[in-house]
């Protein structure tokens, strides 16, 4: 199993933080749509060798053709070493954040997909580009904006999921499926993996098809003086994606579903350190791989071995560079 981490730093710092990530031995990094630019820093990464992705880029507020360039250029500098992770937002974030459009989250999506690999086949094959949906259409491609075939290949399409249509569409279209790192073991064993093992059926792909990308909230510190200060942090990020309707499957299968109300309610009110607060001990067990570098690869092993490719830590509350070396040799292990 693969282990990637998150890239993070200052614009100016991302060079040199990618390339002590790297020597960690971790094998992918990637980003998130968070303060600074989700593909900017994977530019600068291009020459660690390691994997890289967005995990995800928000797909609505960017044409297909946009995507289809940045994807293009990033495979291009990474020697084929770069997949683009997709992701829709909720519907206030694209309309009040990104002032874009939305409407009907799979549909489009599945026109994002099909519409960035019909631009993908113009410029490796040169197949006529004649891409026309409900949502977008792509009709017009000259030379002078052909930037000709990669060696590799077009750059593959991950697409972030958790309820059944995202998963069903993520299945039968998509070249990998990132796991939301909002999850337990019980909500993953319930109702992902039997999603994702029937919508590959119905497909009639298997699970070669599909590079299984396994997320997980960690909190791993070899310094026991430093875990309640990582624990806070993922009682926070607990707390922020269990305010979500479109994550309170998660807590319902942890019996947990009157919660989701009251964190919804603090959201709103915008008190982050009460919605933390109401994250108990055996939620956060429940959700976040915590505990030293040995603890946290078992944890990591019991979730996610024999069923994904490769797993993405969300690390809130940081994560030494010693410790996060010693955790990628364990689970390597």
């Amino acid at each position: 199993m693969k282990v990637d981490t998150l890239l993070m730093a200052p614009p100016a710092d991302i060079a040199r933080r990618a390339e002590e990530l790297a020597a960690t031995g971790v094998d992918g990094l990637f980003t998130f749509e968070g303060p600074h630019d989700v593909f900017l820093p994977l530019a600068l990464a291009a020459s660690t060798g390691c994997d890289l992705y967005t995990n995800v880029a928000i797909a609505f507020p960017r044409s297909p053709m946009h995507l289809a360039h940045l994807a293009w250029d990033l495979a291009a500098a990474s020697d084929g070493r770069f997949s683009l992770g997709l992701g829709t937002q909720i519907q206030a974030h694209i309309e009040r954040r990104y002032g874009s459009s939305w409407s009907s989250p799979v549909g489009r999506m599945a026109e994002w997909v099909a519409a960035i690999r019909a631009i993908g086949a113009r410029w490796q094959d040169g197949t006529p580009l004649a891409f026309e949906g409900e949502h977008t259409q792509h009709t017009l491609m000259t030379p002078a904006f052909d930037p000709g075939p990669l060696p590799g290949g077009p750059p593959p399409i991950w697409l972030g999921a958790l309820g059944p249509k995202m998963v069903a569409l993520a299945t039968a279209e998509a070249d990998g499926l990132l796991i939301h790192p909002f999850t337990s073991d019980r909500h993953l064993a319930d109702a992902t993996l039997p999603r994702i093992t029937a919508g590959l059926a119905d497909a009639g792909r298997s699970a070669a098809d599909l590079t299984l990308v396994g997320q997980s909230i960690v909190a791993c510190t070899s310094d026991p003086a430093k875990q309640a200060d990582l624990d806070l942090a993922a009682r926070w990020m607990i707390g922020f994606y269990g305010s979500t309707p479109a994550y309170a499957a998660v807590l319902e299968t942890e019996g947990r579903s009157d919660l989701h109300p009251e964190l919804r309610r603090l959201s709103r009110e915008g008190s982050w350190e009460e919605m933390a607060a109401l994250v108990d001990d055996d939620l956060l067990d429940a959700v976040v791989l915590r505990g030293d570098p040995a603890e946290v690869a078992a944890r990591i092993a019991q979730r996610y071995a024999g069923t994904a490719d490769r797993v993405a830590m969300s690390t809130p509350g940081g994560i030494d560079d010693a410790d996060l070396a010693a955790l990628v040799t364990e689970v390597h292990r």
